[in-house]
């Protein structure tokens, strides 16, 4: 495909709007300029960063995710088993006749409420479980989507091929999609983030998207990925742990030392009187309801397990282009990226109530309008 062709099938600036039959897809880049917002991935979509790359789309699941694959089948076994039948109970106190007919309800109900509550529960459990081991050979097998910053490109491997494709970081094509549906439930709306580029030699088009639940959480894992290319953060610390959980010396995941050190805040704010008995006694039962400190040890095998398995599957070709490289040879941002950027940073000063998108497509037009002055 020639680059005449090209500049038609991809007309994409930053703020530029497309809209589609159920929403509308809004572009964040080529030129990734600063959005303002958190840099925060909060799908924890990056694997892992270090002083010259960072690693996109091999994320390990949070710990939240795993709790809630442990917990909510066993929270749903107690109120099946137990507060159901209590409700029972109390039920033919009030309207029965007293304690007798109390007592044989309870009765009649807990046995079947038992048997009810285990195959449930136990049906959920695996189908969560499943779901979850199905994502971690999928974690095993992906390549990640390579960022590097020191030469400014970013390194695909499409699924089913071997060989990377290499991509200039400013040309990448950034996007945030809002659609909206009607089910009998009522108006469902779906948020979500994707990256994509024309392959430099046959004009193929490549994707990666997923969902996230607002448009803003979309637009910080877009910033997140962008404050580090352009060295604003450093670390994934920086970008996945926004309550500060993690102590200088603990590794980047959310492993046993997030815990214990979510419990040490947890009682120094009680000793403070920032929290009440009240909060402290449901972070306890919250925790134990979801197996305590398991789904931390979870996310650490996972951590490491991926780490062996993903050091061999990399592609020569990937792994030499991702050897440091001496200061001295680090490429630099372009001068229109350094000249819309100041731009953007001037309007978000003057005009704070506008949106970043907003605000983007008036600095494109600018450019735009620019270019057009001095052709």
């Amino acid at each position: 495909m020639n680059s005449r062709n090209r500049e038609l099938e991809q007309p994409h600036r930053a703020g530029r709007s497309e809209p589609f039959p159920s929403g509308r897809l809004t572009f964040l880049s080529p030129l990734p300029l600063p959005t303002g917002l958190p840099p925060v991935d909060h799908g924890h979509a990056v694997g892992e960063v270090s002083g010259g790359y960072l690693d996109f789309g091999t994320g390990v699941t949070p710990v939240f995710g795993i709790q809630m694959v442990l917990g909510g089948p066993f929270f749903c076994f107690l109120f099946i088993a137990f507060v159901f039948p209590f409700v029972v109970l109390l039920g033919g106190f009030a309207f029965g006749n007293g304690w007798e007919d109390a007592l044989l309800g309870w009765g009649a109900t807990f046995g079947y409420a038992i048997g009810l509550s285990f195959w449930t529960c136990s049906f959920f459990l695996l189908v969560g479980l499943g779901i979850w081991y199905r994502e971690h050979l999928k974690h095993e097998s992906v390549i990640p989507t390579r960022f590097n910053r020191q030469r400014r490109e970013v390194c695909f491997v499409p699924e089913g091929q071997k060989e990377p494709i290499f991509v200039p970081w400013e040309d990448l094509v950034a996007w945030v999609t809002e659609a909206q549906g009607v089910t009998e439930y009522g108006v469902q709306r779906q948020y979500g983030f994707g990256i994509g580029f024309y392959h430099p030699e046959t004009g193929e088009k490549y994707t990666l998207e997923f969902e996230t639940p607002g448009l803003p959480l979309a637009i910080s894992n877009w910033e997140a990925i962008r404050a580090y290319m352009e060295y604003e953060v450093h670390t994934l610390k920086e970008i996945q742990d926004p309550l500060e959980l993690q102590g200088p010396d603990d590794p980047p995941w959310e492993g046993v030392h997030v815990f214990r050190n979510a419990r040490k805040r947890l009682h120094d704010e009680y000793r403070q009187g920032k929290r009440g008995m009240f909060y402290l006694i449901g972070w306890y039962l919250y925790h134990l309801v979801t197996f305590w400190t398991i789904p931390n040890r979870l996310v650490e095998w996972e951590v490491k397990k991926i780490k062996r398995v993903s050091r061999k599957t990399l592609p020569k070709a990937m792994s030499d282009w991702s050897e440091a490289l001496p200061e001295n040879q680090w490429a630099k941002p372009s001068e229109e990226l350094k000249r819309q950027s100041r731009r953007v940073l001037e309007l978000q000063k003057i005009h704070p109530g506008k949106s970043t998108l907003e605000i983007f497509a008036l600095v494109s037009d600018e450019a735009i309008s620019r270019r057009a002055m001095t052709a």
